[in-house]
């Protein structure tokens, strides 16, 4: 988001050579840049010791195309323990071990998405009442189901660099 007016005092900005970032929103009166802000968020493909993924049905997110795990993450909070706590909080499953996948930037929603890939043994889902359904897929089929891959994509972009990392 790229900010016009002060958050903390209300008055316009204006652009102010910010070093070696360019030209920024200063505010005069509070004597302070507002660098642009973005959300961060987390996806988590889960993957179980048969080799099959976690996708979720979220209608409210795709009516056509099913989800990796995904959430905001909160003030205070680092990546890892946002992905740890939106796996428990929508499939209901703690996780033995959690990689990281890489960072994607998701132009739509101006939203920075860390990657990461959580294994779990193979066990019962129990759904938050965000996801419609849940089902484990064989990795093999989950393209079939996901969203195309495209610039950007950080469910198909984590779901690659698993398939690499275990070539």
């Amino acid at each position: 988001m790229r900010y016009h007016y002060c958050p903390q005092c209300g008055s316009q900005l204006i652009e102010r050579e910010a070093g070696d970032d360019g030209k920024v929103p200063y505010c005069e009166k509070c004597e302070k840049y507002w660098f642009d802000t973005f959300a961060s968020c987390v996806i988590i493909m889960v993957i179980n010791q048969y080799e099959e993924i976690v996708l979720l049905e979220q209608s409210y997110m795709s009516g056509e195309y099913r989800n990796f795990i995904s959430g905001f993450m909160t003030p205070g909070e680092n990546a890892e323990e946002a992905a740890l706590r939106e796996v428990k909080e929508e499939i209901g499953v703690e996780l033995e071990r959690l990689e990281s996948s890489g960072t994607w930037w998701f132009e739509e929603g101006d939203m920075l998405m860390h990657g990461f890939i959580g294994y779990a043994s193979k066990q019962e889902l129990t759904l938050s009442s965000e996801v419609d359904s849940a089902e484990w897929v064989p990795l093999a089929k989950a393209p079939e189901l996901m969203y195309p891959d495209s610039p950007g994509n950080a469910q198909y972009g984590t779901y690659r660099v698993y398939c690499e990392r275990r070539t």
